[in-house]
């Protein structure tokens, strides 16, 4: 029967929201580990011919004894160093190759945890996971010029300390005539500029060539959604993102390689990321590679001046370019992308396919997050707005629906009618649809609509750091985790914490009883299937949305709460009698249809 597809279109289209969020996004909730910090591919020599570096034992860097490892404070202790600090961050370069490889982020903790340990992004080789940045200069094919390697100890001013209004210059002497300085300086969050500069005094022309490299040792725990990238990505002339799965990385024979004017190249993670931004007006070459070694895979994106720089006898020359190592907080992407031209560089933060919508729907929360303080509250008021702006199609639907319910009487004498004969009813129920002018299909509507914002909101919640441990009110920390409560273990009162499956928060009852008071809307289907599966879908929705995001489970509960009074007040309007007290007892078990007052 037509109510009977109409139904059961609901229900395909509602689940099939959840089981696709199950099936290709969704793992058991933890805290993604930090940032590797491994042991590296540090820079090697580098020739004309294949204008990319490469790992070579001579630049190797410190290694510990076979199969050890250093602690992080064992490693920093190893070698002289430079101290940043600014109001995001805290760390040091390694005076011993100038890599900047100890790198902490001061807004942001391991876990809602004030006490816990606060993110370490940047770590030294030769500890459990090395993660860090080279910068140098490589000759090219046939040229002696000796540069500076991964084993140099660069020299510095007593006392130097890297902060953002005080930038440090390393110097280093080659001893055959060229003199090395990096000029390294800092923004108030995460931008590092470094400019290196080449005096040479030799007597006769030198050919080199500026690099930089970001290596990660091991690979690392990542979240695991199919929605997120995590790994290699970077924006190139031949492509508008490129991006690499750690795995597919691995399984490559050969670097891959990209020629580009400008663009950026780096490594991310789900919350932050450490990027290479070369000159914006010259060609360069840019790889991701991974290497197989002992201690596992090592993982490398870097890029190459590709046409290098001729530094005449007495002459000198520089090259700036600059590195991005920090949290992905929106404004600052967008802000960096438009002050220095870098193109794409907006989608170093994973808006995914359906950018047009994901991002509007992020500054739409965090609008109202300014206005009130808190992205919970921003999603109930932002769910208003979506309510208005869909308030045109949403009233049509339920006009429809309100004309298929005073319909009832009509259809109920056309099954009655053609009984036995099917085909004869569904004609006739087709031709009263049409004289009537009412669509079965279109109290589906309301959901079909609802299904982008609501992949929008999810996107938003997981991939921007912003929502990372954005509370909201009570037992809610954090609005990118699920409900931590329980109803199987009344709320946390038992000493017991419940598997996954029964974890059955506060919210996600509160969305199922309003999902089930909005079913109760409608009357009681007659058919007897139908009518278990419409008492079963809030239960059956409670327990898979559970463990979604609670911001979203808030969305929903809210979502379904204005439902009922936009749809309430449409078919009153129409002349509906809406018997939703009736329904609702009748639900229970509390009552019949017939003899309740109306509401």
């Amino acid at each position: 029967m037509p109510q009977n597809k109409q139904f059961i279109l609901a229900i395909v289209l509602s689940a099939l929201v959840v089981f696709a969020w199950q099936f290709l996004v969704y793992e058991p909730p933890g805290e993604p580990a930090q940032p590797s910090e491994q042991q590296t591919i540090p820079a090697g020599t580098m020739s004309e011919g294949s204008l990319a570096p490469t790992p070579s034992g001579e630049n190797a860097a410190p290694a510990a004894e076979p199969g050890t490892l250093l602690s992080p404070s064992q490693a920093l202790a190893l070698t002289p160093r430079i101290a940043i600090d600014t109001p995001k961050i805290k760390g040091s370069i390694n005076l011993k190759g100038a890599r900047i490889d100890d790198l902490k982020l001061r807004d942001y903790r391991v876990t809602t945890n004030p006490s816990s340990p606060i993110i370490t992004l940047l770590s030294p080789a030769d500890t459990a996971k090395a993660y860090y940045v080279d910068q140098g200069w490589a000759a090219g094919n046939g040229d002696t010029a000796v540069v500076p390697t991964s084993k140099t100890v660069w020299t510095a001013t007593p006392g130097a300390r890297l902060t953002p209004s005080h930038p440090v210059t390393l110097s280093w002497d080659n001893r055959h005539g060229l003199i090395f300085k990096r000029t390294i300086s800092v923004d108030d969050h995460y931008l590092f500029t470094i400019r290196q500069q080449v005096e040479n005094t030799s007597g006769k022309p030198v050919k080199l060539f500026p690099y930089a490299l970001i290596s990660r040792h091991g690979t690392p725990k990542t979240a695991g959604f199919y929605i997120l990238h995590e790994g290699m990505i970077g924006s190139f002339d031949d492509d508008e993102l490129a991006q690499t799965k750690y795995d597919d990385l691995q399984e490559e024979s050969e670097p891959q390689s990209h020629e580009t004017v400008g663009g950026w190249l780096g490594i991310t993670d789900k919350y932050w990321a450490v990027a290479l931004i070369p000159d914006q007006t010259r060609a360069v070459k840019a790889r991701f590679l991974d290497t197989k070694t002992a201690g596992g895979d090592v993982y490398q994106a870097d890029y190459l001046l590709r046409d290098g720089i001729r530094v005449p006898p007495g002459a000198t020359a520089s090259y700036q370019s600059r590195l991005f190592s920090g949290a992905k907080v929106v404004q600052l992407v967008d802000g960096y992308a438009s002050q220095y031209r870098i193109k794409h560089f907006d989608l170093l933060i994973d808006w995914g396919w359906f950018y047009f919508i994901t991002k509007p729907m992020f500054w739409l929360l965090e609008f109202f997050k300014a206005m009130v303080g808190n992205f919970g509250i921003a999603i109930l008021m932002t769910t208003v707005v979506v309510k208005l702006l869909f308030f045109p199609l949403a009233h049509k639907s339920y006009v429809a629906m309100s004309k298929m319910k005073k319909l009832q009487p009509e259809l109920m004498k056309l099954r009655e009618r053609y009984r036995g004969d099917r085909v004869k009813q569904q004609e006739a129920m087709m031709a009263l649809y049409k004289k009537e002018k009412v669509n079965p299909a279109s109290g589906c509507l309301p959901m079909v609509i609802q299904i982008p914002v609501f992949f929008s909101l999810y996107k938003v919640l997981f991939v921007t750091i912003e929502m990372r441990h954005a509370p909201f009110f009570g037992w809610i920390k954090d609005l990118s985790a699920p409900d931590p409560t329980s109803v199987f273990n009344l709320f946390g009162l038992l000493p017991w914490t419940p598997p996954g499956l029964l974890m059955i928060g506060v919210w996600p009852l509160i969305m199922g009883m309003t999902m089930w008071v909005q079913m109760r809307l409608n009357p009681t289907p007659p058919d007897r299937v139908q009518a278990k599966l419409f008492n079963l879908m809030p239960i059956f929705f409670t327990f898979l949305l559970a463990r979604f995001p609670s911001g979203l489970v808030i969305y929903w509960a809210w979502n379904n709460t204005l439902s009922v009074l936009q749809q309430y007040v449409i078919m009153r309007r129409q002349g509906v009698e809406v018997a939703l007290l009736s329904n609702i007892l009748q639900g229970l078990g509390l009552g019949r249809q017939k003899g309740v007052k109306k509401l």
